[in-house]
């Protein structure tokens, strides 16, 4: 299974392209203030007690100033949330408590500055939660306007191989590669894509990750986001997948439990 579960994405290039074609801009500080004319303000651990200019100010006084640096935007913003790991003997009742929210994000280079921050999920302790959602979304919850008719893809994960797919995973999503598996929202969900986020759930003995989308109640657009999401991954035929409405995890309180289960037909062999 694990050749299944390498680097492959093609989506990476993209990112990876537009990120390495910025440079770092640097700022220019003024000369040092003699000790004798002023008295230097005392250091600060916790900020800089250098003067600098802004570079209108930097222009005005003959210093050349890097142009801008180029961003490249997103179709979408996007938002990391962390679900906090829950410790031996304070089991959180209610799942909202522990989802804090990191950072949002809508182009290619903030996406990297926040995404080379991050632990990878390997490094969470069990129990521990990374989602991404589009901003749309309020609160990373069933019961949230945008997720409430809708369910996600599940699939499960030996240890080892998260990191890899979990990044591919965000890569499709943050790089429309789902686009074209759904109408955009209309109505009061006007503009909305179809797909609301992606999670990746650390397990002592397994590793989850979910793609959600927005309306359950299509077989066809389920059945798209399947294809595409065993595309984006990479996965094998063999590979079972799972789906559960939101609806379904409002009744029974559970993300995975009690999940439709779909395998891939095997095809035999012809005679």
């Amino acid at each position: 299974m694990a050749g299944y579960f390498s680097n492959h994405s093609q989506f990476q290039t993209r990112f990876a392209n537009a990120a390495s074609s910025t440079t770092t801009t640097t700022t220019t500080t003024t000369p040092a203030i003699q000790s004798e004319t002023r008295a230097r303000p005392p250091t600060s651990r916790h900020f800089s007690t250098s003067v600098v200019h802004p570079p209108h100010e930097e222009r005005d006084r003959g210093v050349d100033v890097p142009a801008p640096l180029p961003v490249h935007p997103l179709r979408n913003t996007w938002v990391f949330w962390f679900r906090q790991q829950r410790a031996p003997g304070n089991k959180i009742t209610n799942y909202e408590e522990g989802i804090k929210k990191i950072a949002s994000f809508s182009s290619v280079e903030s996406f990297w500055g926040l995404q080379t921050h991050l632990s990878p999920p390997s490094a969470l302790l069990p129990t521990t939660d990374y989602l991404l959602f589009h901003a749309g979304v309020r609160r990373p919850v069933w019961e949230d306007p945008l997720n409430h008719a809708g369910g996600k893809w599940i699939v499960r994960l030996r240890k080892g191989v998260a990191d890899r797919v979990w990044e591919d995973l965000v890569m499709g999503v943050v790089g429309d590669m789902f686009d074209e598996c759904g109408t955009q929202g209309e109505g009061e969900d006007g503009g909305w894509p179809e797909i609301c986020g992606c999670t990746i759930s650390v397990r002592q003995s397994e590793d989850i990750v979910s793609l959600w989308n927005r309306v359950d109640g299509d077989a066809k657009v389920r059945e798209k986001i399947r294809d595409t999401l065993r595309a984006v991954l990479n996965l094998p035929p063999s590979t079972i997948m799972e789906y559960k409405s939101n609806n379904d995890s409002m009744q029974d309180k559970s993300s995975f439990r009690n999940s439709a289960i779909e395998r891939m037909p095997v095809i035999a062999d012809a005679p």
